[in-house]
């Protein structure tokens, strides 16, 4: 399985978070390729100076082209049905190749959602980008487990 995670982000180093992500893709490496793409560029920087409706048609530009392969689409959007490590579990489930998307600080564009397989929710609060990264690997990481019978999950 190849999962791809694509998220507005400008990168970098981050000496707290970076040895967790680290871990969990280590640690799927067994069920799962994982590789992460972060975009940000001056139009999306533009953008977030304008309006909240700029930054997302910046976001959906940036990540459109990501639209046109033949994986299994699934954004995270706080609004959207939350989903427990059993529901990831299933998502995951016999799939071959899954892109995720996670926008900006904005959010995605209704538009861009709707063209996703899933649309899922960890819970109503708001996480940095680097929290929502971390926390959407160890599920990852958790579904994949929960699939293969390893007793990561219990």
């Amino acid at each position: 399985m190849n999962i791809k995670i694509i998220i507005i982000d400008k990168g970098g180093k981050d000496r707290l978070y970076d040895p967790l992500i680290e871990h969990f893709i280590k640690s799927s490496k067994k069920f799962a390729n994982i590789e992460i793409v972060e975009l940000f560029d001056k139009n999306i920087t533009r953008a977030h100076e304008e309006s909240e409706a700029s930054s997302q048609k910046a976001y959906t530009k940036i990540l459109e082209s990501y639209l046109l392969d033949n994986s299994v689409k699934i954004t995270l959007n706080p609004t959207s049905e939350m989903i427990d490590s059993f529901d990831m579990a299933k998502i995951l489930k016999d799939k071959a190749s899954i892109t995720f998307f996670i926008g900006g600080p904005y959010g995605l564009e209704k538009g861009f959602i709707d063209k996703s397989n899933y649309s899922i929710s960890f819970g109503k609060i708001t996480l940095s980008h680097k929290i929502a990264k971390v926390v959407l690997l160890e599920q990852i990481f958790r579904g994949l487990s929960i699939n293969a019978n390893h007793p990561y999950h219990k």
